[in-house]
């Protein structure tokens, strides 16, 4: 085995199945009505967010560096400093992320250990504080 082999991107499938991951979750984020505060963050046309998550995700996973390759460093939180983000817009997103791996991957025995990665890197992006309903 070589270390190419051991990274989580080879052991799910390599860009085959990244790229199923990523269009199912663009799917779900599209039509899910549980979705939409996030929906409402993406433009119209969700090609060019699928494009960036898949390459994001393909080094992040330990494959090819495509989106360093093409954007430089990720800096993810920076990038989505204009969205507001709370624990609601990320549960939404590790929602769909969630439904799409089961659908995917579901029997991986990498799943524990990536999923409690992406929902470290999804609270990781949360910028603003959570609001509490007011009390009556």
């Amino acid at each position: 085995m070589t270390p190419e082999d051991s990274t989580p991107y080879t052991q799910l499938g390599g860009e085959a199945v990244i790229r199923r991951i990523v269009h199912r979750f663009y799917e779900l984020m599209d039509t899910l009505p549980e979705a939409w505060d996030i929906r409402q963050m993406h433009p119209e046309d969700l090609s060019g967010s699928e494009e960036k998550l898949f390459m994001f995700l393909s080094g992040w996973l330990g494959g090819p560096p495509l989106y360093e390759r093409a954007n430089g460093h990720p800096r993810l939180r920076a990038r989505h400093l204009p969205f507001t983000i709370a624990s609601a817009e990320r549960d939404q997103w590790l929602m769909c992320m969630r439904l799409a791996l089961d659908e995917i991957i579901p029997d991986s025995p990498l799943r524990p250990r990536l999923w409690s990665a992406i929902e470290g890197l999804a609270d990781h992006m949360r910028n603003q504080a959570d609001t509490t309903a007011p009390r009556e």
